[in-house]
Parts: structure tokens; C-alpha cells; sequence
């Protein structure tokens, strides 16, 4: 599985590609960064980010896109510059078909090091070992973009898991609306949802009157006269 990870950013947008499975060896394609002069508009930087990852997709065919999720941050300047990084390379993505997938900070470094908590420089350390570096990539955005990617070739398995049991579920209504019966269990649930609370509603008594139907009157009583 080929995996480009994007690490967002408006100035530098970090960029890797690494190819491999869970329980197998990776290897690093390509790694670098896409970059955007500060003193530009903003328009012209997203086209300039959106070119670079064009490019990127072109060159390396990858199976699927990972970007690291943008969380909220005291510097909101930051922040939206950061979305919209994001933005452009899921419009990349989306555009050409490729599945994307969105990844908090704490997930990738939980999946490279072991810790939501390392540092950037734990990271980097992680990624070299990972993927046989001669040095840790720079600058951090770059290794935050491989990061990006080991960390979705790992979760892929039971991201596809996930989203299949989910898709079952969705489907499961449908079934039964198309006269397909649910499975055993679905139905005891269903049937435990629907009883009335305190038990089964009581069957009428076969002693009372029915009542009288429209248009016909009332029976009246008859005595015999007295003697």
C-alpha cells in the first residue's frame, strides 16, 4: 500500500510518501516540502500548494491520502491558515478518487512512538528508525507528513473494519424493509424495543357486550305483565 501524508501548513506543507503494510517493512519514496512566500496572497499560495500536490500525486500514484486533522488552536491566524492547507490537498485528493483520511496529532505520534504525547524530536527519531534513515528528515514538517503515512498504513486494517460494520449496520433497515428477515438478534432486540412496559397488553374478554355498531338501536329490556 502506497500512503502520501500531508502535514498542512500554509508556509511550509510538508509532503511524504511511504509504501508497505502492517507487519511488514516500510520504505520511504519520497519526502519533502511544499512551500509559499509569506508576503503572497493568500489566493495565490493555495494555488501554489495545490500545484505542489498535484505534482506529488502525479509523480508517486499513491493508493490513498492522509492528513493530519487540524485541531483548535489559540492562534487562530494559525489555525485557518492551516485549514486551508488541508482544505486544498483533500481537493487534490477527492478530485482524482483517492480515499482520504484524517488523523489527530495525538493518533500519529501514538501509532509511531507509543506516546499522544512525544515531541517532534521523538518523532523524527521514530520515523528514521522506521523507515532505515541515514538522518531524520527536515525540516519537521517533512517528518510529520511520513509520520502521517506510517500512521495509516498501521490503522488502515481496522479503519476498512470500522467502516464496514458501519455500513452493515446502515444496511440492516434496508433489508428488512425489502422483506429480507434480519438476523436472530437484530429481531430479539427489535421485538424487546417494541413490548409495552409492565408486559403484554391483556387479550379482551370474550364476556363483554360488543359495542353497538352505527345506525343500530340500543336493545331495550322486556318484562312479562304481572299477574
Amino acid at each position: 500500500m502506497r500512503v502520501l501524508g500531508v502535514d498542512p501548513g500554509l508556509t511550509r506543507c510538508g509532503i511524504g510518501v511511504v509504501e508497505g503494510a502492517p507487519g511488514r517493512r516500510l520504505a520511504m519514496v519520497g519526502v519533502g516540502v511544499v512551500r509559499t512566500p509569506v508576503d503572497a496572497p493568500v489566493g495565490e499560495r493555495l494555488v501554489l500548494i495545490e500545484q505542489g500536490v498535484e505534482a506529488w500525486l502525479d509523480e508517486h500514484r499513491p493508493q490513498a491520502v492522509a492528513v493530519e486533522r487540524v485541531f483548535s488552536q489559540h492562534n487562530v491566524r494559525t489555525v485557518m491558515g492551516t485549514a486551508q492547507a488541508s482544505a486544498v490537498a483533500i481537493l487534490c485528493a477527492g478530485r482524482r478518487g483517492l480515499p482520504v483520511h484524517l488523523h489527530t496529532p495525538s493518533e500519529v505520534k501514538a501509532a509511531v512512538t507509543g506516546s499522544g504525547r512525544a515531541g517532534k524530536d521523538q518523532v523524527g527519531a521514530m520515523v528514521t528508525r522506521l523507515l532505515r534513515l541515514d538522518a531524520p528528515p527536515r525540516p519537521a514538517d517533512a517528518a510529520d507528513a511520513l509520520a502521517l503515512a506510517i500512521c495509516h498504513i498501521w490503522r488502515a486494517p481496522a479503519i476498512d473494519r470500522l467502516q464496514q460494520a458501519v455500513a452493515a449496520r446502515r444496511a440492516a433497515p434496508r433489508r428488512a424493509t425489502a422483506g429480507v428477515p434480519p438476523d436472530p438478534a437484530t429481531a430479539r432486540r427489535t421485538a424487546a424495543r417494541r413490548a409495552p412496559v409492565g408486559g403484554r397488553p391483556s387479550a379482551p374478554s370474550a364476556d363483554r357486550t360488543p359495542p353497538a355498531s352505527a345506525g343500530t338501536p340500543p336493545p331495550t329490556s322486556h318484562q312479562e305483565p304481572a299477574p
